[in-house]
């Protein structure tokens, strides 16, 4: 025997296991109907470039619409063939900007409550000058 197959592999475990969550993650999604992190960034691309297309074509201009045709159908094929190899990494991105988005919310409904409050902030240095 050699010593690579003498020796397992530490992360075996953690490999396959990751790989039968995220299948099944993948099935339940297809059972609920739910569209996969690839397919909503594909029809988010599309809506992009149907409302960039609908912006171009109210300007009637032939050069104009041909550029930007050109630049959505190259970045196109450059965010096709990432996305069918790695639909994961999408997953992960969707994963990480939604919990962005909530950290943000968070943090802007506690300025936003600290701000309407009304109250003195302990913080504030500011001191109140009565002009009359």
């Amino acid at each position: 025997m050699s010593e690579a197959t003498d020796r397992p592999d530490a992360d075996a475990w953690a490999k396959a296991s990751a790989e039968d969550i995220a299948a099944e993650h993948a099935r339940r999604r297809e059972q609920a109907g739910q569209p996969g992190a690839a397919e909503e960034l594909r029809r988010f691309a599309e809506a992009v470039g149907d409302a960039v297309g609908d912006r171009l074509a109210a300007l009637r201009n032939p050069a104009v619409q041909l550029a930007a045709q050109g630049v959505l159908s190259q970045v196109r094929s450059v965010v096709e063939p990432i996305k069918e190899r790695n639909p994961d990494v999408f997953d992960h991105l969707t994963a990480a900007g939604a919990e962005l988005l909530a950290a943000y919310r968070s943090a802007v409904a506690g300025a936003e409550s600290r701000w309407t409050s009304g109250g003195a902030s302990s913080r504030s240095t500011a001191e109140h000058i009565d002009l009359d």
